[in-house]
């Protein structure tokens, strides 16, 4: 088995404080719960911000601050960011992270492939968004997160490859479990995997109680996990024992070594996915 790579989702754009107090929400939350799940055996860091009072937000200077304290306290791990259409509808908004500068420029960007229903709102990603963002990745040199939450959007994936729309290298995370998307089941996981193109690498994901087993499917499948508070809060279905992005990645990794399989470095990550190796870029 290959080294696992765990990506790690630590606040997303829902979870609150009142939900559970271990979700980090500011830049210093974040990287410090970043760092320390890096020494834990995490790899990627997929990257949401927070306003003042702990909303979603877009705003590159929030962005800045979480990407230049993630660096500072894990200069090795893989910045992701977030183009999420769920609260934000406008090109301006959601690509604006990806004008990062110099060492804050992020290796990797969100790109979910197609609209979908969350239980309480739309994520809207209309054809033209799609291309549009996917193109200003490809400008910037940041490699998309490609997001699937149902088996249309691989078809889409392969029509947006054919059409050069989308290029290697691919990293795709398989989300499952959310209430009208594609249910969290073995047989569905399997049939994501095989309808993805070649030379994919890619990761289970599942949201709330779906989290653990979609990770421990990926795990013996020979794929691999996002794991964090974005997508569970809890280590236990019955919802008695909160969970801290630190103690998900420790138990994956527990379980992983188990099986068979060690924690991808930040630099073996890269080289699985196909990402060139990073060279810090002093500010100009």
């Amino acid at each position: 088995m290959h080294p696992l790579i765990l990506n790690l989702a630590p606040t997303g754009m829902v979870p609150t404080r009142t939900d559970s107090p271990h979700v980090p929400l500011t830049p210093d939350d974040i990287a410090r719960d970043v760092a320390e799940c890096v020494a834990r055996g995490a790899s990627i860091a997929h990257l949401h911000a927070r306003d003042e009072e702990g909303r979603p937000t877009w705003r590159p200077d929030v962005y800045r601050e979480i990407v230049g304290k993630v660096r500072r306290a894990s200069p090795d791990v893989i910045v992701c960011v977030s183009t999420s259409g769920r609260t934000f509808g406008a090109f301006e908004q959601r690509g604006a992270v990806l004008d990062l500068a110099d060492d804050l420029k992020p290796e990797m960007a969100s790109l979910t492939l197609g609209s979908m229903n969350f239980p309480r709102q739309a994520s809207v990603n209309e054809p033209a968004m799609i291309a549009k963002l996917a193109a200003r990745m490809a400008e910037r040199g940041i490699v998309p997160e490609l997001e699937v939450f149902d088996l249309g959007m691989i078809d889409y994936a392969k029509y947006l490859i054919e059409r050069g729309v989308l290029k290697p290298p691919f990293y795709v995370n398989l989300l499952l479990g959310s209430l009208g998307t594609l249910s969290a089941t073995a047989l569905n996981l399997a049939l994501l995997v095989q309808a993805l193109p070649s030379g994919v690498t890619w990761a289970a994901a599942g949201i709330g109680r779906f989290q653990f087993p979609m990770n421990m499917l990926g795990i013996v499948t020979g794929g691999h996990v996002r794991v964090g508070l974005e997508d569970c809060l809890y280590l236990d279905e019955e919802r008695t024992h909160p969970a801290s992005n630190p103690a998900l990645v420790e138990r994956l990794v527990t379980l992983a070594r188990a099986a068979g399989r060690r924690p991808a470095t930040p630099d073996e990550a890269r080289r699985i996915i196909g990402l060139p190796v990073r060279v810090p870029v002093a500010a100009g």
